[in-house]
Order: structure tokens, then sequence, then C-alpha cells
């Protein structure tokens, strides 16, 4: 059993907490998910299943995009609505326009400290176990990327936003600092995933549906198969010989596929059998006369 399930994680789970269902199920220990999404977020959660957990690098690294409510006149420890105040509630909120403006100027390429309530590590340990016993988390800025983050609806203290960033971006944090950046304070009150690299949020599937289709054996109504992911790599289809040498791992060369010419490209490229099943990921450097066999899965 392996692939990938796109499921609509309810509020209040823990992404981990998806996985364990997923577990029982399937009656697969090998389950995991490709990009947390915090127990208040909803939305699009990737889990994979068997041989496709080995995927994760490529995944890890999809852009997101979410919609989401911000409230204003007030921050919290964890930037969302599950923590704890921060100092008194502030009267004064922005306008309409210089909440746009404040928001417009996190677009782009920018530096982003995750939040102290988060999965980091600090010395071998998640952050927020030290943020939840009080003691001081240093976490270091990273560059991320946030292509859009719009205003939908002000209705204040509330904002309803829309945002597209890089994988890596604290929704959290950016609404945190834009709170800061106007002078009044921010958290977030909600936040739904709504796409994920290729995957989107209308083809989910909800858990008791996964349940229901799991209890009938219709595994196939939503487990997406090793041969349809990552189809952003050129597929290349493996001569006898060829797929012989790819599934121990050896490099290739244009004899061991039918076609030569796509062969001899570069890049990343997914290496099918002759019968169709998909065999490795592999990868031609520039100038190299072999392609690499990195990932074998068969």
């Amino acid at each position: 059993m392996d692939g990938l399930i796109p499921i609509d994680k309810p509020p209040g789970w823990t992404s981990h907490d998806v996985v364990l269902k997923i577990r029982s199920c399937l009656g697969e220990r090998r389950v995991g998910h490709f990009g947390t999404l915090d127990p208040l977020a909803t939305g699009l959660l990737l889990v994979a299943v068997g041989r496709a957990t080995r995927f994760f690098p490529f995944y890890s690294k999809s852009d997101k995009s979410y919609r989401g409510r911000l409230r204003l006149g007030l921050s919290t420890d964890t930037y969302d609505a599950q923590g704890r105040p921060e100092g008194p509630e502030c009267p004064n909120l922005p306008s309409l326009k210089d909440l746009e403006d404040a928001m417009s100027g996190f677009e782009g390429p920018i530096r982003q400290i995750p939040p102290a309530f988060s999965a980091k590590k600090v010395r071998g340990q998640p952050s927020y176990k030290l943020a939840r016993n009080r003691k001081t988390v240093s976490l270091k800025e990273e560059q991320v990327v946030v292509h859009f983050f719009r205003l939908e609806r002000y209705t204040p203290p509330h904002a309803d936003f829309a945002v597209a960033c890089s994988a890596g971006t604290y929704v959290r944090s950016l609404v945190h600092d834009v709170g800061a950046r106007l002078g009044c304070g921010a958290y977030l009150e909600s936040l739904c995933r709504l796409s994920a690299g290729d995957h989107r949020l209308d083809e989910a599937f909800r858990i008791e549906e996964i349940e229901r289709m799991a209890g009938r054996g219709e595994h196939g109504r939503f487990l997406r198969p090793l041969e349809s992911l990552l189809p952003e790599f050129p597929a290349l289809t493996l001569n006898a010989s060829g797929f012989r040498s790819a599934r121990s791992g050896n490099r290739l060369s244009t004899r061991d596929f039918d076609d030569s010419a796509a062969a001899s490209a570069e890049g990343f490229f997914r290496l099918f059998s002759p019968e169709g099943r998909l065999v490795a990921v592999a990868r031609r450097d520039a100038g190299s006369p072999e392609l690499h066999p990195f990932l074998v899965l068969s």
C-alpha cells in the first residue's frame, strides 16, 4: 500500500493525530505527513503511505496557499487564538489603507523569525516545549518568500486575508509582524490551507470518508498511486537491462532506455519499468554522461 492521500484536516487535530488515524485505518505502519498544520488550522494535509514517505524531500519544498482571519488590537505568546494575551488590548485600530499597506510590505523575499511555540529545534528540543516551560527561546531569522498577502475583508477588529508563500513560512509570524508594524498587535484567529504544490483542497478527503472507504477495501478511491506523484519530473521508460540496473541503484546510460534522446537531458526524472511501474527517481548533473538513480523504490 503505497501512495499519497490528500486530507481535509479538521480543527483541533494535530498533524500527528491524522497520521495515527490513517495508520489505524489502513493497518500500515509507514505513514507520514508533508507539511505540518497547527491544531487550530484546517485544510489540505498531504499524508504519505508506504514508500511514498520517501518523497518528503520533494514535497517539503512545495509552495503553499491559505485563507485566514486575523484579529487586531492584541498579540499573544503563540501568535494565534490559543495563546496568552501579551499586554492590554489596543483601542486604536488601523484604517483599511494602513492595514493593506502593512500587509503588502511583507510580500516578496523576507527574513522571518519562527514563533517560539513551534516545532523548530533548539539544542535538540522542540522550541514549543521550552516556551511552554517559560524558558527563553531564541530562534534565528530564516529567508522565506511571500508571493502575495492580500486583505479580502476588513470588519474591525477582524480582517480576512489570502496568502501564498514558500515552504517554511509561518503565517502566524506574518500576522504577528503585521500587528507589530501597525503598533496595535495582532494574532491569527483561523487558517485554512488551500493548496500545497499542485494539490488542492477540493481534491481532499475528510477523515470519516477515508475510514468508510478503507473499511470497504476501496483504497484506490483515495490513495494516489506512486506512478502519479512528482509529475513535474519527466518520465523515462527503462528497457529490460536498464530496469535491472536501476533497481540496484547503478548508474545508467542512454542504452538503458528505449528513448535515448529523452534520456540524455539534464535534471530530475522518474524512471518506469517496461510494465509501467515507478522504479526510481534519478538525476543527471550538467556535463555528466550518466543518470544516477538516487531514490530507488523497487
